[in-house]
């Protein structure tokens, strides 16, 4: 079993405007800083992607791969893995919770690779990874 790692951001916007900049994959690049690269594949009847190809590089670890993402409205999006290099599995989410406009918003990720790495290492990498996706969201949120 894979562990999954979680951490959480307060942003001061409301659900709506948050998903709106996760649902914006071709905008990662711009605010994530990992992520290279970004082609939506599918799109479902919302207008969101259900399917993304990304190009990461964060440093340990680097791969292009694919995801598929299930989307409950403005509470919570997740998504699985359909092919990647150098990953062998990854589940993650995005849960958001409001409280007078103002949004707790956790990240939760699993990561299995293909590759052997030390569980300190891909720990770090889920926490790096985790870090500057949520720092990177509240910067994108609370400046539009």
């Amino acid at each position: 079993m894979v562990e999954k790692a979680s951490s959480s951001i307060t942003i001061n916007a409301d659900k709506a405007a948050i998903m709106a900049v996760i649902a914006d994959f071709e905008a990662y690049p711009e605010w994530s800083t990992a992520i290279k690269q970004v082609t939506v594949d599918e799109v479902g009847d919302d207008g969101r992607g259900t399917q993304a190809t990304f190009t990461l590089d964060a440093g340990v670890l680097k791969d292009t791969y694919t995801l598929a993402y299930t989307w409950s409205g403005d509470d919570q999006v997740e998504w699985t893995l359909v092919k990647g290099t150098t990953m062998r599995s990854q589940e993650g989410s995005y849960e958001l919770a409001e409280s007078g406009g103002v949004t707790e918003v956790t990240y939760r990720l699993a990561v299995d690779l293909k590759v052997p790495m030390l569980g300190m290492f891909k720990r770090k990498a889920e926490k790096m990874i985790m870090d500057t996706a949520l720092k990177g969201l509240k910067k994108r949120v609370e400046s539009a």
